[in-house]
């Protein structure tokens, strides 16, 4: 998928990235080649030390710079973006606003992709049942069952993203969807579950040898082969700027 979006977003290798919403940097970092600066924003002030730690760990510390702000509230320069990206989370986030700010921070010609994905715990295999089972376990425990609201996606059923996006002023240029098997061992997983918003580490906090734990005592007994088998879907949305505008 990310060489996929590289080669329709065209990027010139000389711009600018923004990851909005970055959690970990999912999509910064395997995007990061295709330009001389990227910006990994969220919120979540966790999440972009993660990212932050990661840049200096990789040797990306030169390219990858972490800032911690919402995205209502990110100031940048008009058109300072060839590409910016979303994650998983333009559900989370003002769609309106983000799209007409995105719109602004964007170049003549940039785009704008939603990227999303399937987690492991949505799936139809028995492990992946007891994963959702023991995750909600864990996250009416820790009081964070309110991180994923109730309803959180009524108001894109009564309004797509794709007609926020173009009443902001975006081109379709269309979605495109990818599947891979991908093998996890416990260990992955447990990493995996704590760059999510729902049980990151600052949630688990000094519960996190318990829940790996349980995690384990839960799931090996499903593991073949040393490890646990899913099919994931990958997908995005792009659209463009008008050269025009």
């Amino acid at each position: 998928m990310i060489a996929d979006l590289a080669h329709r977003a065209a990027p010139s290798g000389r711009g600018r990235l923004l990851d909005l919403a970055c959690g970990t940097g999912q999509l910064a970092f395997p995007l990061r080649g295709w330009f001389a600066d990227v910006w990994a924003v969220d919120a979540e002030p966790e999440m972009t030390e993660m990212v932050r730690a990661k840049a200096i760990a990789t040797g990306a510390a030169a390219r990858v710079r972490a800032v911690t702000a919402g995205a209502e509230d990110l100031h940048s320069e008009p058109g300072a973006f060839e590409l910016i990206v979303i994650g998983n989370a333009f559900h989370r986030l003002r769609r309106d606003p983000v799209a007409q700010r995105a719109f602004a921070w964007l170049e003549p010609g940039g785009c704008l992709a939603l990227c999303w994905s399937t987690g492991p715990w949505t799936g139809p295999r028995d492990w992946q049942r007891a994963l959702d089972s023991l995750l909600r376990t864990w996250q009416n425990a820790l009081g964070a069952s309110g991180r994923v609201p109730a309803g959180w996606d009524q108001a894109r059923q009564q309004v797509p993203d794709h007609d926020v996006l173009s009443r902001a002023g975006f081109e379709p240029v269309g979605r495109h969807e990818f599947s891979v098997e991908h093998h996890w061992t416990i260990r992955e997983l447990a990493g995996y579950i704590r760059s999510t918003s729902f049980l990151p580490p600052p949630v688990l906090a000094d519960h996190t040898a318990e829940f790996d734990a349980g995690l384990t005592g839960e799931l090996s007994r499903h593991m073949a082969n040393d490890c646990l088998t899913e099919t994931v879907s990958f997908a995005y949305e792009l659209v463009r700027k008008p050269s025009s505008a």
